[in-house]
């Protein structure tokens, strides 16, 4: 059986509860999703500040899992939309690795141009800074924020869906996209209650991830065993012991 090991990096076990269920869902029966949650840092990512710690804190998470007496994942997907930690843990992982924004910028992409709809205004820049990152600058029309965050808005589902079905309607009327990404691990499930209200597909960031993190990959991980390439201090047990290893 396939091991999917899911991150939230961080600390509302809600969130991580949403996220065991949509991507087991998603995964099928023939795949063990295990969904760990971070260790410290915040609540809910929705700044810059925390954004920053999360990236530590999924690294973090990860080093603790992979050094616990279970099965080994063959895929890692860090369940934030924002994919804090990824470039650092692709680089220290022997499996492939990727984060709910990622795998839904190539979704939306294979449709055509396409638009963002989540939670919290401060994420605007911070997802437009990851799209040019990850190379989908060119096909991101927009991003469009609700004023809730993502919390505040898994915390009463039934106000969320009115208000991001108008959302998703509203940027195909004016960006005029071929796709809509619904992102957000706290909005897990809500694409497919909006989608009969809206003329292009829309994306579920977290089945995105899923869907991604259990297809075959042509291009192997660099590196053949888990390990840092740093001697760390200060840091967590785990850490620290995979520090300078694994160097191929």
């Amino acid at each position: 059986m396939r091991q999917l090991l899911v991150i939230n990096p961080n600390m509302s076990t809600h969130v991580s509860a949403l996220l065991q269920r949509h991507v087991q869902g998603a995964a099928g029966s023939h795949v063990a999703v295990r969904t760990a949650t971070a260790r410290f840092g915040a609540p809910y990512i929705a700044c810059e500040a925390s954004y920053a710690v999360a990236a530590h804190a999924a690294l973090d998470v990860w080093a603790h899992e992979i050094a616990q007496p279970q099965p080994a994942p063959d895929a890692v997907l860090i369940g934030c939309f924002g994919d804090p930690g990824l470039m650092a843990l692709r680089e220290s992982s022997p499996v492939p690795v990727t984060g709910l924004a990622e795998a839904s910028f190539i979704e939306a992409a294979r449709h055509g141009r396409f638009a963002i709809v989540t939670g919290g205004e401060r994420w605007g820049p911070m997802l437009q800074r990851l799209a040019q990152a990850l190379g989908h600058a060119h096909a991101l029309a927009g991003i469009h924020t609700v004023a809730p965050t993502g919390a505040q808005l898994a915390a009463d589902p039934e106000a969320a869906r009115a208000l991001l079905a108008q959302a998703c309607r509203d940027v195909v009327r004016q960006m005029g996209v071929q796709a809509v990404i619904l992102g957000g691990a706290g909005l897990a499930g809500m694409a497919a209650a909006v989608q009969p209200q809206v003329s292009v597909p829309v994306i579920d960031s977290v089945v995105a991830g899923a869907t991604w993190a259990l297809r075959a990959h042509p291009v192997p991980p660099e590196r053949k065993v888990a390990g840092f390439d740093v001697a760390w201090v200060g840091v967590s047990q785990e850490m620290a012991a995979l520090g300078l290893a694994g160097v191929v």
